[in-house]
C-alpha cells in the first residue's frame, strides 16, 4: 500500500516518463497467490532480490511490473498508473507515452486510461521483461520516487487468484483519487457492499490484513 501515490520514472531518449501508481497488489512468500510460493526457479528469482528489484513477467496480454519488497520472496504487482506531469516529466514526455501505447486504431487513449492495467502500463513506459527483469532501480534510467502524495486508499481482493490459493486475502490498494484508472472500479462494480468486498481507508488508517470483515462489521 505505501506504493500507491509515488511516481515511477523511467528515462527513454532523454525525457523521464512517469506515472504515479493508482493500484498495487501485494504477494507474500507464504501465501498461494504468490509467483515466489510455486519455488524458486531462473524466472521468479528476482522476488527473492533484494527490495527494489524489478521481477517482469508476461501477463495480460503484455509485460507485468513487479517490484520484490523486503527480500524473500516478497512482492507488489504494480496493477495500474495514470500520467505524471512535473518539471521533470513535462508534457512532451505524455505525448511520448501516447505514442509508445496507442489504440489499436492509432488514435491516442484517454490520458486516465493510458496507463489504466498492469500490461498498459509497461507499454507506456517501455518496460520489457527481457531488458528489465532482474534488474534495480537507478536514478540514472528507472526509480521511484515520493512527490509528497498521501492518498486516501480503496482496499479489496486482489485480481484473478484462482479459487484456492487465498484468494480471499484483500491485498489490492487503490488511489481513491484515481479510482477510474484502476483495472476495475470496485466503487461502481454491480452488487458490491463497502466493509465487506471494499474498505476505503482515510489516509495513515491501517489496512486489514486478513479477509475483509462482513458488511457493516468494523
Amino acid at each position: 500500500m505505501a506504493l500507491v501515490g509515488k511516481v515511477l520514472r523511467r528515462r527513454l531518449d532523454g525525457l523521464w516518463l512517469a506515472a504515479s501508481i493508482v493500484e498495487a497488489e501485494a504477494y507474500a512468500i507464504d501465501e498461494k497467490g504468490s509467483h515466489s510460493s510455486l519455488g524458486r526457479t531462473p524466472s521468479r528469482e528476482p522476488m527473492f532480490a533484494p527490495p527494489g528489484t524489478l521481477y517482469l513477467y508476461h501477463s495480460q496480454g503484455g509485460d507485468s511490473l513487479n517490484l520484490s519488497a523486503r527480500g524473500g520472496g516478497n512482492a507488489v504487482l504494480v496493477k495500474s498508473g495514470v500520467p505524471w506531469v512535473d518539471a521533470a516529466s513535462p508534457e512532451e514526455t505524455l505525448d511520448r507515452m501516447h505514442a509508445l501505447s496507442p489504440r489499436r486504431s492509432g488514435e491516442r487513449r484517454p490520458a486516465h486510461r493510458l496507463c489504466a492495467g498492469q500490461a498498459l502500463l509497461c507499454r507506456a513506459l517501455d518496460l520489457r521483461v527481457r531488458e528489465w527483469t532482474g534488474r534495480r532501480f537507478d536514478p540514472a534510467s528507472f526509480f521511484l520516487e515520493d512527490v509528497g502524495r498521501s492518498p486516501r486508499l480503496v482496499q479489496a481482493r486482489r485480481l484473478g487468484i484462482p479459487a484456492g490459493r487465498d484468494e480471499h486475502l484483500p491485498w489490492r490498494f487503490i488511489d481513491r483519487d484515481h479510482v477510474r484508472s484502476a483495472t476495475k472500479n470496485p466503487l461502481t462494480r454491480r452488487g458490491a457492499r463497502e466493509g465487506a468486498d471494499y474498505r476505503v481507508l482515510e489516509s495513515g488508517a491501517p489496512p486489514v490484513l486478513g479477509s475483509l470483515p462482513p458488511s457493516g462489521g468494523a
